[in-house]
């Protein structure tokens, strides 16, 4: 059982929209229990549409736990029974009006490890084509193009925070050789 924990019990403490809060008591490797809150969460998808000029659609948008407007790529929430593959086209076309001939798997990561389920598939576009936006009705945000090199000094200096869009941008980056 090494490297390995057991659950007791499971009890949900909160059902929401977005999320399920569980609280659980684990048995650890040495017999030992622990209580473990975890965020279970149906994850979601963030796509990098990248120009022929190396240029990236990047969304500015309000998050209210922070309180501030940040920086970062499409993305969206699985629905239940939703492939990432289609709900990262579909959230690209909503958020930027753009379809894409290029769609790049880049991976999977888990942005909070240590108490949520979350799992972000990463996608790059490339071969953008103009459709219509479609934002949800409680969806507000801006558009901006910036060039590749930029976002990822944008990065570096911690202009963009959102650790999706870090990942992306970088993996994008090393994959142009930039």
């Amino acid at each position: 059982m090494h490297l390995q924990e057991k659950t007791i019990t499971s009890d949900t403490v909160y059902e929401g929209r977005i999320f399920t809060i569980i609280h659980d008591t684990a048995e650890l490797e040495n017999g030992v229990t622990a209580i473990r809150d975890v965020l279970l969460h149906s994850g979601g998808v963030c796509v990098i549409p990248l120009t022929e000029d190396n240029e990236i659609f990047m969304v500015r948008q309000f998050r209210y736990p922070f309180r501030e407007v940040t920086t970062e790529i499409p993305a969206g929430k699985l629905e239940k029974g939703e492939s990432h593959y289609d709900c990262g086209r579909r959230e690209l076309v909503e958020e930027t009006g753009y379809t894409c001939t290029e769609y790049i798997y880049l991976g999977e990561i888990y942005p909070t490890p240590a108490y949520n389920t979350e799992r972000i598939h990463v996608y790059l576009a490339k071969g953008l084509q103009p459709d219509k936006q479609h934002l949800d009705d409680d969806e507000f945000l801006d558009i901006e193009k910036i060039p590749l090199t930029q976002a990822v000094e944008m990065v570096m200096d911690g202009t963009i925070k959102d650790a999706k869009t870090q990942i992306a941008i970088l993996k994008t980056a090393r994959i142009l050789g930039i």
